[in-house]
């Protein structure tokens, strides 16, 4: 490594070792429909956002290589709690010790047929989980590649602006389509991000179904997991 900059080596051995981590034993906590039955903030966080059928849950399952870690559905906006995974690590942890950190699943957002209580629940729960978590390390803003930045994900990157947190933008179901629009879409991207105080400068494009952009993430994740 040299002035900041890896190597191709550094980024493989960096991809290797998040490969070990995630391919360790990873269990579902609790699910949180209030902040009152949020876990002790005992382990650093990872947030996962984005508009309903972005396909958050199908890369979650990708990156632990579970086929039901995360529930999937077809019906949009079906989530409405903040999910908790544990994720251990490498090797097997004793009984009782904390995991190396947490995945936590939060309600997709921007589904136009939810009832309006149900939109006014989601504001108030993720943004004060957003503000309030001082072990939450990053957030990771999903968008679909197929519609870019909408509206509604601008209003989710403010509230991620004003409370300060850390987010990376990721673009999903990337293999759907055309190369030369995936490339609009990651500038169009990249632009946004550089205007917004709290998005992390590098976007990363993924497939759950290809495996694209898997390994990137995880390396992305584990490094601001221990930053």
């Amino acid at each position: 490594m040299n002035d900041g900059i890896l190597t191709e080596e550094d980024r493989a051995e960096r991809i290797e070792a998040a490969r070990k981590i995630f391919a360790g034993p990873i269990t579902f906590l609790k699910s949180a429909p209030a902040l009152k039955f949020l876990p002790d903030p005992s382990a650093p966080e990872i947030a996962f956002a984005g508009r309903s059928n972005v396909g958050k849950s199908s890369l979650i399952n990708a990156l632990t290589n579970r086929n039901s870690l995360a529930r999937t559905s077809n019906t949009p906006g079906r989530t409405q709690e903040l999910n908790f995974f544990d994720v251990a690590g490498t090797g097997s942890a004793p009984e009782g010790a904390l995991p190396l950190f947490r995945i936590v699943d939060m309600p997709g957002y921007g589904y136009a047929k939810a009832p309006k209580d149900m939109v006014k629940q989601w504001r108030f729960l993720v943004n004060d989980y957003l503000r309030g978590r001082a072990v939450l390390k990053r957030a990771i803003m999903l968008i679909d590649s197929r519609h870019g930045i909408k509206d509604v994900d601008r209003e989710v990157m403010e509230m991620l602006d004003a409370a300060a947190v850390s987010y990376r933008l990721v673009l999903t179901k990337s293999d759907k389509i055309k190369a030369s629009e995936l490339a609009a879409v990651l500038e169009a991207t990249a632009i946004e991000a550089r205007k917004r105080p709290a998005a992390h400068p590098e976007i990363i494009t993924t497939s759950s179904e290809k495996g694209m952009g898997i390994p990137e993430l995880r390396a992305a994740i584990i490094e601001a997991v221990v930053a």
